[in-house]
């Protein structure tokens, strides 16, 4: 029996995972990551790296992130406290989706989690104060291969669903695409 409930979303490669919550007496267990399960949404590699983020104020946007090849990676981005509205980005050279992006609204409560596949930015919004986020990543931090994009940039055209209060420094000095991108190679 699987603990995990994968549902496409509109961006290739892209899935919803809502996890199972057993609940009794004692408490509740989550299970948080199983590759075997996960294989069957496109996880096939080993984590290799387990980060943990909090951020204090609602409106604050961290992102839009990603790494190139050969440190591109796969992310399970799951919230633990509070609730974000969690994107991911389409910038796969060649990609129907290309430069699309898609939103779900992450809660400690909902148990849904973002599955997000190599080739794509990610970034989120946090709708509460006092948000945590867990990431499970297929491939470990590289800075040499570490880029982002403005998050307001206006070729992406993103509906931040509240005014963003807070950037940090590093995000709000991150380029906007340039016109002749074309996109990230597999």
């Amino acid at each position: 029996m699987s603990r995990f409930a994968v549902q496409n979303l509109p961006l290739t490669g892209l899935k919803r995972v809502t996890r199972q919550r057993l609940v009794d007496s004692r408490g509740a267990l989550t299970r948080m990551f199983c590759a075997e399960e996960l294989a069957n949404a496109g996880w096939r590699k080993p984590i290799a790296q387990i980060n943990h983020t909090h951020t204090a104020r609602q409106g604050t946007v961290r992102g839009l992130h990603y790494q190139i090849f050969p440190h591109t990676e796969m992310k399970l981005v799951s919230c633990l406290r509070g609730e974000v509205w969690d994107l991911a980005v389409d910038m796969r050279a060649g990609s129907s989706t290309f430069l699309q992006w898609h939103a779900e609204h992450l809660t400690a409560d909902n148990g849904c989690a973002l599955l997000i596949p190599e080739g794509f930015a990610h970034g989120f919004q946090t709708l509460t104060d006092d948000v945590e986020l867990l990431y499970c990543h297929s491939s470990a931090y590289a800075s040499t291969a570490e880029r982002g994009i403005h998050p307001q940039d206006a070729a992406m055209n993103i509906a931040w669903p509240l005014p963003i209060t807070e950037l940090s420094p590093r995000v709000a000095t991150h380029p906007k695409l340039d016109v002749h991108f074309q996109g990230l190679d597999p």
